[in-house]
Protein backbone atom coordinates (compact mmCIF):
# COMPACT_ATOMS: atom_id res chain seq x y z
CA UNK A 1 0.00 0.00 0.00
CA UNK A 2 1.27 3.51 -0.77
CA UNK A 3 2.44 6.03 1.32
CA UNK A 4 -0.39 8.54 0.37
CA UNK A 5 -3.45 5.81 0.38
CA UNK A 6 -2.34 5.14 4.09
CA UNK A 7 -2.57 8.42 5.00
CA UNK A 8 -6.28 8.87 2.92
CA UNK A 9 -7.29 5.75 4.61
CA UNK A 10 -6.68 6.95 7.63
CA UNK A 11 -7.94 10.85 7.64
CA UNK A 12 -11.30 8.88 6.13
CA UNK A 13 -11.42 6.86 9.33
CA UNK A 14 -11.51 10.16 11.06
CA UNK A 15 -13.49 11.70 9.01
CA UNK A 16 -16.01 9.17 8.56
CA UNK A 17 -17.89 8.26 5.17
CA UNK A 18 -20.98 9.12 2.87
CA UNK A 19 -21.45 12.07 0.89
CA UNK A 20 -18.43 14.08 -0.89
CA UNK A 21 -16.10 13.92 2.25
CA UNK A 22 -13.07 16.33 2.79
CA UNK A 23 -10.55 14.10 1.81
CA UNK A 24 -12.91 12.88 -1.42
CA UNK A 25 -12.54 13.09 -4.65
CA UNK A 26 -9.20 13.57 -6.03
CA UNK A 27 -8.77 16.36 -3.32
CA UNK A 28 -5.28 15.52 -2.04
CA UNK A 29 -4.37 15.59 1.31
CA UNK A 30 -0.21 14.24 1.36
CA UNK A 31 1.64 15.36 3.81
CA UNK A 32 4.39 17.75 3.72
CA UNK A 33 7.68 17.30 4.72
CA UNK A 34 11.14 19.17 5.06
CA UNK A 35 10.48 22.08 3.27
CA UNK A 36 12.59 25.37 4.57
CA UNK A 37 11.20 27.82 7.13
CA UNK A 38 11.55 30.57 5.32
CA UNK A 39 8.19 32.58 3.76
CA UNK A 40 7.32 34.76 0.67
CA UNK A 41 4.69 37.21 1.28
CA UNK A 42 4.25 38.87 -2.13
CA UNK A 43 0.94 40.31 -2.70
CA UNK A 44 -1.44 38.50 -4.34
CA UNK A 45 -4.00 39.36 -6.77
CA UNK A 46 -7.86 39.49 -5.15
CA UNK A 47 -10.86 38.48 -6.95
CA UNK A 48 -13.66 41.00 -6.85
CA UNK A 49 -17.03 40.07 -7.83
CA UNK A 50 -20.02 42.27 -7.21
CA UNK A 51 -22.83 39.73 -4.94
CA UNK A 52 -25.57 38.73 -7.31
CA UNK A 53 -28.34 40.34 -5.13
CA UNK A 54 -27.52 41.25 -1.18
CA UNK A 55 -30.39 41.00 1.21
CA UNK A 56 -32.01 44.00 2.98
CA UNK A 57 -30.28 44.35 6.07
CA UNK A 58 -28.95 47.01 8.51
CA UNK A 59 -24.81 46.28 8.07
CA UNK A 60 -22.33 46.78 11.22
CA UNK A 61 -19.85 49.51 11.21
CA UNK A 62 -16.70 49.37 13.02
CA UNK A 63 -14.01 47.33 13.81
CA UNK A 64 -14.14 45.75 17.12
CA UNK A 65 -11.39 44.10 18.95
CA UNK A 66 -12.50 41.89 21.66
CA UNK A 67 -10.31 40.92 24.96
CA UNK A 68 -8.47 38.02 23.53
CA UNK A 69 -7.03 40.51 21.25
CA UNK A 70 -9.19 38.74 18.44
CA UNK A 71 -9.85 41.46 15.45
CA UNK A 72 -13.53 42.20 14.16
CA UNK A 73 -14.08 43.96 10.94
CA UNK A 74 -17.12 44.32 8.96
CA UNK A 75 -17.76 42.43 5.66
CA UNK A 76 -20.12 45.03 3.59
CA UNK A 77 -23.53 43.17 1.86
CA UNK A 78 -23.28 40.75 5.18
CA UNK A 79 -24.57 41.66 8.72
CA UNK A 80 -21.07 40.21 10.48
CA UNK A 81 -18.00 41.65 11.49
CA UNK A 82 -15.55 38.82 10.19
CA UNK A 83 -12.74 38.09 12.81
CA UNK A 84 -9.55 39.01 10.52
CA UNK A 85 -7.68 35.71 11.01
CA UNK A 86 -8.16 32.37 12.39
CA UNK A 87 -8.64 31.36 15.44
CA UNK A 88 -5.46 31.44 17.44
CA UNK A 89 -4.16 28.59 19.66
CA UNK A 90 -3.87 31.47 22.61
CA UNK A 91 -7.15 31.57 21.86
CA UNK A 92 -8.29 28.55 22.30
CA UNK A 93 -6.10 27.70 24.87
CA UNK A 94 -7.78 30.92 27.48
CA UNK A 95 -10.83 28.66 26.61
CA UNK A 96 -9.51 25.72 27.97
CA UNK A 97 -8.34 26.73 30.94
CA UNK A 98 -11.81 28.22 31.59
CA UNK A 99 -13.45 25.66 31.42
CA UNK A 100 -12.65 22.19 32.93
CA UNK A 101 -13.46 18.78 30.40
CA UNK A 102 -12.64 20.43 27.21
CA UNK A 103 -11.07 17.94 24.63
CA UNK A 104 -7.53 18.06 24.74
CA UNK A 105 -6.80 16.71 21.09
CA UNK A 106 -5.93 20.82 20.12
CA UNK A 107 -2.30 20.39 21.83
CA UNK A 108 -1.82 17.18 19.76
CA UNK A 109 -1.65 18.10 16.62
CA UNK A 110 0.59 15.59 15.02
CA UNK A 111 -1.73 13.09 13.69
CA UNK A 112 -0.47 10.59 10.58
CA UNK A 113 3.18 11.09 10.09
CA UNK A 114 3.21 14.89 10.96
CA UNK A 115 6.00 14.27 13.97
CA UNK A 116 7.52 17.74 13.23
CA UNK A 117 4.23 19.19 13.32
CA UNK A 118 4.72 21.84 15.73
CA UNK A 119 2.39 24.90 16.94
CA UNK A 120 2.80 28.27 18.31
CA UNK A 121 0.66 30.94 19.84
CA UNK A 122 -0.40 33.20 16.36
CA UNK A 123 -0.84 29.71 15.00
CA UNK A 124 -4.46 28.53 13.86
CA UNK A 125 -6.16 25.71 16.28
CA UNK A 126 -6.61 22.59 14.77
CA UNK A 127 -7.98 19.46 16.15
CA UNK A 128 -10.97 21.16 16.89
CA UNK A 129 -14.07 20.06 15.42
CA UNK A 130 -17.48 21.78 14.53
CA UNK A 131 -19.22 21.06 18.03
CA UNK A 132 -15.60 22.33 19.38
CA UNK A 133 -16.06 25.65 17.57
CA UNK A 134 -19.59 26.34 18.40
CA UNK A 135 -18.55 25.84 22.31
CA UNK A 136 -15.86 27.98 21.83
CA UNK A 137 -18.67 30.85 20.26
CA UNK A 138 -21.32 30.40 23.00
CA UNK A 139 -18.19 31.03 25.59
CA UNK A 140 -16.62 34.23 24.01
CA UNK A 141 -20.29 35.31 24.18
CA UNK A 142 -21.17 35.03 27.91
CA UNK A 143 -17.36 36.32 28.47
CA UNK A 144 -17.60 39.41 26.61
CA UNK A 145 -21.01 40.37 27.29
CA UNK A 146 -20.25 39.96 31.02
CA UNK A 147 -16.61 42.62 30.01
CA UNK A 148 -19.29 44.97 28.50
CA UNK A 149 -17.60 44.59 25.08
CA UNK A 150 -20.17 43.38 22.63
CA UNK A 151 -24.27 44.09 24.06
CA UNK A 152 -27.40 42.35 24.49
CA UNK A 153 -28.44 40.99 21.15
CA UNK A 154 -25.09 40.99 19.62
CA UNK A 155 -22.87 37.24 19.65
CA UNK A 156 -20.14 35.26 18.36
CA UNK A 157 -20.60 32.48 15.88
CA UNK A 158 -19.30 30.49 12.67
CA UNK A 159 -19.94 31.85 9.33
CA UNK A 160 -22.58 30.94 7.36
CA UNK A 161 -21.26 29.38 3.90
CA UNK A 162 -23.12 32.43 2.18
CA UNK A 163 -21.73 35.32 4.24
CA UNK A 164 -18.10 33.50 4.07
CA UNK A 165 -18.78 33.44 -0.18
CA UNK A 166 -19.24 37.06 0.44
CA UNK A 167 -15.98 37.62 2.46
CA UNK A 168 -13.85 35.14 0.06
CA UNK A 169 -14.76 37.83 -3.22
CA UNK A 170 -17.86 35.75 -4.69
CA UNK A 171 -20.93 37.73 -3.49
CA UNK A 172 -24.12 35.75 -3.45
CA UNK A 173 -23.79 32.55 -5.57
CA UNK A 174 -27.10 30.84 -6.98
CA UNK A 175 -28.56 28.11 -5.49
CA UNK A 176 -30.16 27.52 -2.45
CA UNK A 177 -27.34 24.78 -0.92
CA UNK A 178 -23.87 24.58 -0.34
CA UNK A 179 -24.42 21.29 -2.69
CA UNK A 180 -26.02 23.87 -5.50
CA UNK A 181 -23.50 26.22 -5.11
CA UNK A 182 -20.46 24.08 -4.72
CA UNK A 183 -17.85 24.34 -7.36
CA UNK A 184 -20.00 26.44 -9.83
CA UNK A 185 -17.93 29.78 -10.48
CA UNK A 186 -14.61 28.15 -11.98
CA UNK A 187 -11.56 30.00 -12.32
CA UNK A 188 -11.62 32.35 -9.11
CA UNK A 189 -9.22 31.90 -6.08
CA UNK A 190 -8.84 33.82 -3.24
CA UNK A 191 -5.89 35.61 -4.75
CA UNK A 192 -7.73 36.30 -8.13
CA UNK A 193 -7.93 34.05 -11.36
CA UNK A 194 -4.01 33.12 -12.17
CA UNK A 195 -2.99 29.42 -11.97
CA UNK A 196 -0.95 28.21 -10.29
CA UNK A 197 -1.02 30.85 -7.46
CA UNK A 198 1.53 33.53 -6.88
CA UNK A 199 3.95 33.94 -4.68
CA UNK A 200 2.68 34.37 -1.28
CA UNK A 201 -0.62 33.62 -2.34
CA UNK A 202 -1.56 31.64 0.76
CA UNK A 203 0.02 28.62 2.99
CA UNK A 204 -0.92 25.68 0.59
CA UNK A 205 0.90 22.17 -0.65
CA UNK A 206 4.66 22.40 -1.39
CA UNK A 207 4.76 21.37 -4.57
CA UNK A 208 2.71 24.48 -5.39
CA UNK A 209 5.93 26.52 -4.15
CA UNK A 210 3.87 29.51 -3.01
CA UNK A 211 5.19 29.93 0.92
CA UNK A 212 8.08 28.06 2.76
CA UNK A 213 5.85 27.07 6.08
CA UNK A 214 6.01 23.36 6.43
CA UNK A 215 2.26 22.90 8.36
CA UNK A 216 0.82 25.50 9.91
CA UNK A 217 1.31 29.36 9.27
CA UNK A 218 1.07 32.19 12.02
CA UNK A 219 -2.05 33.85 11.42
CA UNK A 220 -1.64 37.24 9.43
CA UNK A 221 1.45 35.80 7.72
CA UNK A 222 -0.04 36.33 4.42
CA UNK A 223 -1.20 39.95 3.09
CA UNK A 224 -5.14 40.21 3.96
CA UNK A 225 -8.06 40.61 1.20
CA UNK A 226 -10.03 43.44 0.13
CA UNK A 227 -11.96 42.85 3.05
CA UNK A 228 -9.19 42.87 5.50
CA UNK A 229 -9.00 39.08 5.85
CA UNK A 230 -6.13 37.51 5.99
CA UNK A 231 -5.77 33.33 5.20
CA UNK A 232 -9.46 33.12 3.50
CA UNK A 233 -7.20 31.01 1.08
CA UNK A 234 -4.86 28.30 2.99
CA UNK A 235 -3.48 27.73 6.26
CA UNK A 236 -6.91 25.88 7.59
CA UNK A 237 -9.61 24.56 6.31
CA UNK A 238 -12.89 26.76 8.33
CA UNK A 239 -15.66 25.72 9.46
CA UNK A 240 -19.13 26.95 8.61
CA UNK A 241 -22.82 26.55 10.63
CA UNK A 242 -24.33 24.80 7.09
CA UNK A 243 -25.05 21.28 6.40
CA UNK A 244 -23.94 20.70 3.06
CA UNK A 245 -27.30 19.59 2.58
CA UNK A 246 -30.26 19.26 3.81
CA UNK A 247 -30.09 15.82 4.65
CA UNK A 248 -26.92 15.30 5.55
CA UNK A 249 -24.91 15.77 9.07
CA UNK A 250 -21.91 16.70 7.33
CA UNK A 251 -20.79 20.67 7.86
CA UNK A 252 -19.15 22.82 5.32
CA UNK A 253 -15.79 23.64 5.53
CA UNK A 254 -14.16 26.22 3.13
CA UNK A 255 -10.88 27.94 1.88
CA UNK A 256 -8.44 25.13 0.98
CA UNK A 257 -5.11 24.09 3.56
CA UNK A 258 -1.70 23.86 3.93
CA UNK A 259 -2.16 20.06 2.96
CA UNK A 260 -3.97 20.81 -0.35
CA UNK A 261 -2.43 21.34 -3.72
CA UNK A 262 -5.25 20.47 -6.47
CA UNK A 263 -7.41 23.52 -8.46
CA UNK A 264 -10.22 22.22 -7.54
CA UNK A 265 -10.14 21.98 -4.06
CA UNK A 266 -8.61 25.65 -4.00
CA UNK A 267 -11.46 27.58 -5.27
CA UNK A 268 -13.20 29.97 -3.76
CA UNK A 269 -16.56 28.27 -4.41
CA UNK A 270 -15.36 24.94 -3.01
CA UNK A 271 -16.64 22.95 -0.14
CA UNK A 272 -15.04 20.49 1.69
CA UNK A 273 -16.93 18.19 4.22
CA UNK A 274 -16.29 17.64 8.10
CA UNK A 275 -18.28 15.29 10.54
CA UNK A 276 -19.66 17.56 13.49
CA UNK A 277 -17.23 14.87 15.60
CA UNK A 278 -14.19 14.91 13.28
CA UNK A 279 -10.80 16.42 14.38
CA UNK A 280 -8.37 17.01 11.85
CA UNK A 281 -4.78 18.56 11.32
CA UNK A 282 -5.75 20.82 8.60
CA UNK A 283 -9.10 21.83 10.11
CA UNK A 284 -9.75 24.93 12.42
CA UNK A 285 -12.10 27.75 12.53
CA UNK A 286 -12.95 31.38 11.97
CA UNK A 287 -15.53 33.01 14.53
CA UNK A 288 -17.76 36.05 13.23
CA UNK A 289 -19.94 38.60 15.37
CA UNK A 290 -23.10 38.91 14.66
CA UNK A 291 -25.49 41.80 15.22
CA UNK A 292 -28.64 40.03 16.00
Amino acid sequence: MSHFSLLLILALAMAGCGEKDTLSEAKDIPQKTNDSPSESNAKPKVASMKPEKAPEIAFPVGTLTNTLGMVFKPVPETKVRFCIWETRVKDYATYAEANAGVDGSWKEPAIFKSKGFKQGDTHPVVMVNWEDANAFCAWLTKKELAAGKIKAGQKYRLPTDAEWSVAVGLGYEKGNTPEEKDGRIMDVYPWGKEWPPPKGAGNYYKTLKVDGFEYTAPVGSFVANEQGLHDMGGNVLELCEDKYKPTSTRRVSRGACWNLSLRGPLLSSSRLLNTPGGRLNFTGFRCVLADE
